[in-house]
């Protein structure tokens, strides 16, 4: 019996040369010329990219998928089995009403609903899986005015992230019939509830402008409210807390500016700070102050100030908290009578709550080793409460309200596994791994108390590394699946996220970036030395931004490696770099470096980017994940990477390629077949360790 060949993608000559260097880009054909078409209308890819899409998930599916099946179910069945599938959300009061979320058992989507505040009959809103249909749907959140009557809900229904705002009558249960088609998913009330604010793309899929529509009238009449010219920055709007202003937001990954209409008024928006480069800020409103998080006047890892609404440039600014080096300021929330800041500290997460009457401030921690932490206050701003969310790696999430007047902490919500779990039978570890320019890496390492830390567990190693974006050290029900089995189960804070502080950040990127490989290259050797693991044993798993790393450490270390799990891996950096046209492409120049413009970017970039760097290595087993209606990684990414790795490297391991044709960035839309792509990714994890 002859074994089965993986398909091999044909070669096409592509020539580009840049800075007087020409690069021959076989497999080039994959990009879709009609690729915005594709992602609102994926029938039309071309049939040669589709031949080519469908044999490789075919050859998974008859290598791997298949064969596979029992062990995927098992997990599967597993990880849903510690949902409890009925599920309530916490109700935030709001007004007369207290608004909820709750998941039904079987069912995919969540309920919006609703009850009077102080208690009677529950009224459902919006129930997702009478709206979901059969097909893919990308709930993209449900927005009732400030009347209580109106309830503005959007979805994508191809994974292209174009979102349908539709509005109901909450009076009658009913859909107007009026949609605002294709916005880019960010929209707010005005006061009066007559028109709402939404944002919109340009032909490159680029959230560009903020449009008016008044709600009775066409969406082609709409009137554009804001529009911004520079293509490297993206558009949002939102409302402050206090309800008395629109916010618009234009940002890239480094700079920033704010923009506010009067929700009353309305009227033609004004700044509160003109851009500068490098600078970023964001807002709330109380009394006619505004309070602003800054890094601006050198303030790194960021400081609050405040201004007068009504003359709010940055030469106006005043210092509230002033900056401290190594506390980076995450987040901040104005209420009545309290500014709530989250901030991180030594790699800890920590709220420290200031009462704006008198200046005093209480701080909230907690005593792990490594936890994750979070802060909310719904919808009202004359509160004294605020929610915190607290959770670890051995402790599921807890969910209180803190009263900031009485001082009482209430638990509301305690997550339940309903299979069972005792955070006794499990270890969370902080530990450090040491980069080769000396820095201390942060890990953070869970596995099941009693397995023999003498190198002989399977581990899975996590990490990302992009944006300033930080793991949190929370609790998971699908990763326990790993560790029940003996799996070391560790997540590396790479350089590129700010778990250290903005600095671990800007370390992490442009001509730093390689400092976010051989970090997670350390990380690896740490668990090595340390007994939890050993080289050949650990698969590294990453997606997006982290898809790039596990193609960067893949060359740099194949021998390190027991597999590789790519999640829409971002593998073609310097083509996309280079692809003006593409929606990420200006914003991301900041982060990664403009090769079209600057020879040294190109060759930094040249000489890491996965796609370019794969050669003749004998690489560990790599499972690549796509979504062809991607409109963040592109489906091409991966494919083109597969097929170069597939011409290229040595040996017989397995490399696997899935698109999912029906998907985006997120993967699948509903909760459970979410669970089902991540048994998939554990079954690979398994296999590549063996442990089948």
């Amino acid at each position: 019996m002859s074994k089965r060949l993986p398909p091999v993608a044909a070669t096409k000559p592509h020539a580009a040369t840049h800075h007087n260097i020409l690069r021959n880009d076989p497999y080039h054909w994959l990009r879709a010329d009609n690729w915005q078409e594709v992602m609102q209308k994926p029938e039309t890819l071309d049939a040669e990219i589709r031949d080519y899409l469908e044999a490789e998930n075919a050859w998974f599916e008859a290598e791997f998928g298949e064969p596979t099946a029992a062990t995927q179910d098992t997990i599967y069945k597993e990880i849903r089995g510690r949902i409890k599938e009925d599920d309530s959300g916490i109700p935030s009061p709001d007004g007369p009403w207290a608004y909820n979320s709750r998941m039904l058992e079987g069912k995919q989507y969540p309920q919006i609903v609703r009850t009077p505040r102080d208690g009677g009959p529950e009224l459902i809103l919006l129930d997702c899986n009478i709206e979901a249909g059969d097909g893919y749907f990308g709930f993209g959140g449900a927005e009732h005015d400030l009347s209580h009557r109106y309830l503005a809900w959007c979805a994508d229904r191809a994974g292209s992230e174009y979102y349908d705002v539709v509005i109901r009558d909450l009076a009658t249960g009913t859909d107007s019939d009026e949609v605002i088609t294709e916005t880019a998913g960010s929209y707010v009330w005005t006061a009066d509830s007559t028109a709402i604010y939404y944002t919109e793309y340009d032909d490159n899929h680029r959230p560009f402008r903020v449009k008016l529509h008044v709600i009775g009238t066409a969406q082609d009449s709409d009137t554009i409210v804001f529009e911004e010219s520079d293509p490297g920055f993206f558009v949002g709007v939102g409302a402050t807390l206090s309800n008395k202003y629109v916010v618009i937001d234009a940002h890239d990954h480094q700079t920033s500016e704010c923009w506010l209409i009067d929700a009353k008024t309305g009227g033609e928006p004004r700044v509160v700070a003109p851009r500068v480069t490098d600078r970023e800020y964001d807002i709330d409103e109380r009394d006619g102050l505004l309070y602003i998080r800054t890094n601006a006047d050198g303030a790194e890892d960021f400081k609050i100030v405040t201004v007068s609404v009504d003359a709010p440039g940055h030469e106006n600014w005043t210092d509230l908290i002033a900056h401290e080096p190594g506390v980076l300021i995450l987040d901040s929330i104005v209420i009545k009578n309290h500014l709530l800041r989250l901030e991180r500290h030594e790699g800890l997460p920590r709220i420290v709550v200031r009462d704006l009457r008198t200046g005093k401030e209480d701080t909230v921690k907690f005593d792990e080793e490594a936890y994750s932490l979070g802060m909310s206050v719904g919808y009202e701003f004359d509160t004294s409460v605020f929610r915190l969310t607290y959770s670890s790696p051995t402790t599921p999430s807890r969910t209180y309200d803190v009263d900031l007047e009485t001082g009482t902490r209430t638990l509301l919500k305690e997550q339940e596994v309903p299979s069972g779990h005792n955070p006794e039978d499990y270890v969370t570890r902080r530990l450090f791994a040491t980069a080769p320019d000396g820095e201390q890496v942060p890990v953070t390492v869970l596995y099941r108390k009693g397995i023999a830390l003498d190198g002989s567990a399977p581990a899975l190693l996590y990490g990302y590394g992009a944006y300033g974006m930080s793991m949190p050290a929370s609790f998971s029900i699908s990763a326990l699946s790993l560790v029940d089995r003996g799996f070391v189960h560790a997540t590396a804070h790479i350089r590129g996220g700010m778990e250290k502080g903005y600095a671990w950040y800007a370390k992490g990127r442009r001509e730093f970036k390689t400092n976010t490989f051989t970090d997670f290259i350390a990380s690896a050797e740490m668990l090595v030395d340390q007994g939890f693991t050993t080289k050949g044993r650990i698969v590294a798993q990453g997606g997006s931004a982290g898809g790039m790393l596990m193609g960067a450490i893949a060359n740099l270390r194949p021998d390190l490696w027991g597999g590789i799990i790519a999640q829409v891996p971002f593998v073609d950096v310097l083509n996309t770099m280079l692809d003006e046209t593409l929606p990420l492409t200006p914003p991301e120049w900041p982060e990664w470096g403009n090769p079209l413009t600057s020879a040294e970017d190109y060759a930094r970039i040249a000489a890491y980017a996965p796609y370019e760097q794969v050669a003749a290595n004998d690489y560990p087993p790599i499972f690549a994940l796509a979504g062809l209606t991607d409109p963040r990684v592109t489906y091409w990414e991966p494919a083109k990477w597969v097929a170069r790795l597939r011409a290229t490297k040595t040996g017989d391991t397995p490399l696997y390629l899935r698109t999912n044709m029906s998907a985006g960035h997120g993967g699948a839309s509903g909760r459970f077949d979410r669970l089902k792509e991540t048994a998939l990714c554990y079954a690979f994890a398994l296999k590549a360790v063996g442990l089948e």
